[in-house]
Order: C-alpha cells, then sequence, then structure tokens
C-alpha cells in the first residue's frame, strides 16, 4: 500500500504509517523526500522507522514480547540509566564540596 501523492492525509494511522516506511525501506521514497511532501520533520519519519524496526526484530524472536513488555522493559532500562547517572552526580557534587573545602584551607 504506497501513498498517494495528492492524497491529503489528516490523520496518520498505524496502516499509514506502515505503508510509509514501508515505502523508504524499500527505496521508493527517501526520508527527506517524504518529510517535504506530506510536511512531517525528518525526526518524526525515522523515528517510526525505528518503531517499525523495533516490532520486526520482537516479531522475529522465538519468544516475541507483547508490547507492554517490550514498554516494561524499555522503561525499566531507562530508569536504571536515570539512577545511575544521579548517583554519579551527587558524588560529583561531594566531590567538589571536599574539593573546593581543601582550597580553602
Amino acid at each position: 500500500m504506497s501513498i498517494e501523492m495528492d492524497e491529503e492525509i489528516k490523520r496518520w494511522t498505524a496502516r499509514r504509517k506502515s505503508a510509509l516506511v514501508l515505502d523508504i525501506i524499500q527505496g521508493k521514497t527517501t526520508v527527506s523526500e517524504s518529510s517535504r511532501q506530506f510536511d512531517l520533520p525528518p525526526s518524526e519519519i525515522e523515528s517510526w522507522i525505528d518503531q517499525a524496526k523495533a516490532g520486526m526484530e520482537n516479531a522475529l524472536k522465538a519468544k516475541p514480547q507483547d508490547l507492554r513488555e517490550q514498554y516494561e522493559t524499555q522503561l525499566k532500562a531507562l530508569q536504571e540509566a536515570y539512577s545511575e547517572a544521579l548517583l554519579e552526580l551527587r558524588a560529583r557534587k561531594k566531590w567538589d564540596a571536599l574539593l573546593a573545602k581543601k582550597d580553602e584551607t
């Protein structure tokens, strides 16, 4: 299902998004051409491509996760990264405070 050139799209449904992503993957169009044609930011189209790749990878796994499990796994990884960054930030602030005290003496 290719996207029609003169078709005015008011709402990007999953079907329309997947048709556009498929056209890009098949080389029928590019992200920049689609961006201009449909007045969409390239980053949004690239995001759809990334989502499609993640969905395909999951679908081809021996034991695919459902969408909720995917998001929960992704959320857990992001929370862990946030916690690590927060710990590092706190440690750096304490280290800076200790160095400032040492410089004062």
